[in-house]
């Protein structure tokens, strides 16, 4: 089955739309990649300060794949211009103060049942 990654990143009050406005930035850059399944950046609503960034990937060996490459030259201010944007310009300061990754392997799933 599926391996799950989810991303907990500590975002102060003041950078939440720099965060979310850098994810809106990229979006579609994952979706091509091989073996990517789901995507979620997810708002804290009450009780914390983390975004989650869920993605699901059809194994560990795809995920590292992505990560070696597109993820790995995006980080690095290449690909589409880096975070800002600007190719060679100098990158931003992060959105995030902190940044911890869960893996998880889906064991059980369900989806609604079609009529």
């Amino acid at each position: 089955m599926s391996i799950v990654k989810i991303n907990a990143l500590t975002v102060p009050a003041e950078q939440r739309e720099v965060l979310e406005r850098r994810f809106a930035s990229r979006a579609g850059a994952v979706e091509s990649s091989d073996g990517f399944e789901w995507f979620e950046l997810l708002r804290p609503v009450e009780g914390t300060d983390q975004y989650l960034v869920y993605t699901r990937w059809r194994s560990e060996e795809d995920f590292q794949a992505w990560m070696e490459g597109p993820m790995k030259a995006a980080h690095q201010g290449g690909g589409e211009g880096g975070a800002d944007g600007a190719g060679g310009a100098e990158r931003p300061k992060p959105a995030a103060s902190a940044s911890t990754v869960w893996s998880f392997e889906v064991v059980q799933q369900a989806a609604p049942k079609k009529g």
